[in-house]
């Protein structure tokens, strides 16, 4: 067996469980919960504390999806919570200025900035399977940000760095971050009155008061002043949208995901290509398990990262990505001996920052949540007076005509955020994510097959070490500092150049969160992210 290092216990609960990276937020869930709210409405609560207290990695300038299952229908239900570009885009504006993409933080980093859909988001999800008022939900994260809260270890380390600081100094407006000119300190007591502001109007006139009131004008304003292209049209005609989940079969269970324009299918494409290989008998973290791994998940982002785009703009071939047999042929590209030197996306056809949250209540629904600005505090672009940090979202359009995620007016960027659910005959089973950027797709991938292919229960399938595929870079695969000499050995035999990662930079390697239940007893079962200031509880 494994040696896990995090010395954390796989917390047990039969009434209700959160599971979130940052404590104050999982107890305001809780509380949620204990007073009668159902998993919705602790899930909404929980993402809006996190836009205080962790608010380089989520808020009301980004975007969110959401997975709920309901226990008396037994149905996956997806909500696609993310915003569009402008209807004023012009690539020539880019072009013009020299750009071969769109930059995502400091210089020109307005023309990255989408309509945020985070508000809307969390709305519909209450207006739909909520069962308390959208005002109430709000309350905790209002008093947090006017009050004030103490700043945890690793959320200080993250907004202390050197790149935070220097995106959030770049423009006057940032600052509202740097109280007296610096990031907070582990224990410092933070107040975040602009952004109190913005909650407590939303909490008083819904999203409307977001998208077509004095919000909007501030934020397209602001970035008009800045020289983007958002506009009052752009917020007033943003709606989020019901979409039907996707999912695959893996070894008995189901894995759900949001559609494209979301990656949740690279994971299950992952999946689909890793199911033809015997990955229990090569053993937990072996190097023969993680070559199969990494190389299933190099395959599928090789895919993922050509096919996926907004599907209202662009055809997106999802039953053929999806299909058993297009998996296996991509499976037979891979060798045990060495790494494919020669991958590229296939012919399905035939021919740093997020937050992440899982809530499941006493009735047995569920609700798998993430909420993201992309990188730290977005495009640090922040709006003036209001506390809205803006996302650097639009940055993963590509400037490449015939490429599908092409930058187009009123089109949805490639998302990377993706939540996730697993059922099981017909019950579901785990509510899970891992956030991360590009991570959370291989996080997916690597704490499902521990728990389904090593029976490691929640926390343990969350302690164990993971693989992290540079997908940006040159195909580095960076490891966590306590992998084997030989595993390390092995793997750079068989063509792989690897990096050991260590101390705080482990956070790359994502933020899950997990929470199994029993259908049986209703016993839920929940683990939490090591790598995070994080904690699972429940009643």
């Amino acid at each position: 067996m494994f040696n896990f290092v995090s010395r954390r216990s796989t917390v047990l609960a039969k009434n209700g469980m959160v599971a979130t990276s940052q404590p104050l937020a999982s107890q305001s869930g809780l509380e949620i919960l204990k007073n009668g709210g159902n998993a919705v409405d602790a899930a909404v609560a929980t993402a809006a504390v996190l836009n205080v207290v962790e608010p380089m990695s989520t808020g009301i300038g980004g975007d969110m999806f959401a997975l709920y299952w309901d226990n008396k229908q037994k149905k996956v239900f997806s909500i696609n919570g993310s915003g569009s570009q402008s209807c004023n885009v012009e690539v020539k504006d880019l072009t013009d200025l020299g750009l071969k993409s769109i930059p995502n933080e400091k210089n020109n980093s307005h023309f990255a900035v989408s309509v945020p859909g985070t508000v809307d988001g969390w709305e519909s999800l209450i207006n739909k399977f909520g069962s308390m008022k959208f005002s109430d939900v709000l309350l905790d994260s209002i008093n947090y940000a006017e009050k004030g809260f103490p700043v945890s270890e690793i959320i200080s380390n993250v907004w202390s760095s050197k790149e935070v600081v220097e995106k959030l100094s770049f423009r006057k407006s940032g600052e509202q971050f740097l109280p007296n000119g610096n990031a907070p300190k582990y224990g410092e007591i933070i107040k975040l009155p602009e952004l109190a502001k913005s909650l407590r109007i939303i909490s008083e006139g819904g999203s409307e008061a977001f998208y077509k009131g004095e919000i909007a004008s501030a934020i397209t304003n602001f970035i008009q002043s800045e020289g983007g292209w958002l506009c009052m049209e752009d917020l007033a005609k943003h709606k989020s949208e019901w979409v039907d989940p996707i999912s695959t079969t893996y070894r008995g269970y189901e894995i759900w995901e949001c559609p494209p324009n979301g990656a949740g299918i690279i994971a299950l494409m992952a999946l689909n290509i890793v199911e033809n290989f015997d990955i229990k008998s090569m053993g937990l973290q072996s190097a023969e398990t993680y070559h199969h791994l990494i190389e299933s998940m190099r395959l599928a982002f090789a895919d993922g990262l050509f096919y996926v785009a907004d599907p209202n703009k662009t055809h997106v071939p999802v039953d053929q990505l999806l299909s058993k047999n297009y998996a296996y042929k991509r499976g037979l590209e891979i060798s045990s001996k060495e790494k494919n030197y020669n991958i590229s996306y296939g012919n399905p056809m035939g021919g740093s920052d997020t937050v992440y949250l899982s809530v499941i209540d006493k009735e047995g629904n569920a609700c798998s949540f993430i909420n993201s600005l992309y990188s730290s505090f977005g495009t640090g672009l922040v709006v003036p007076e209001y506390g809205i940090a803006l996302q650097n979202r639009g940055s993963l359009f590509s400037l490449d005509p015939e490429h599908p995620n092409y930058l187009e007016p009123s089109k949805k960027p490639y998302h990377t955020i993706i939540p996730g659910m697993a059922t099981k005959d017909g019950e579901l089973s785990l509510s899970f994510g891992v956030m991360g950027g590009f991570q959370q797709p291989q996080g997916h991938l690597q704490t499902l097959v521990n728990m389904i292919d090593f029976d490691l229960d929640p926390q343990q399938a969350l302690d164990a070490l993971r693989f992290r595929i540079d997908v940006e870079g040159n195909g580095v695969i960076h490891l966590e500092e306590g992998v084997s000499s030989e595993l390390v050995n092995e793997l750079k035999k068989k063509g792989h150049e690897v990096n050991i990662v260590s101390g705080y930079d482990r956070i790359s390697f994502g933020g899950g969160q997990i929470i199994f239940r029993d259908p049986s007893s209703n016993l839920l079962m929940g683990g939490t992210e090591p790598r995070k200031d994080g904690i699972a509880v429940g009643w």
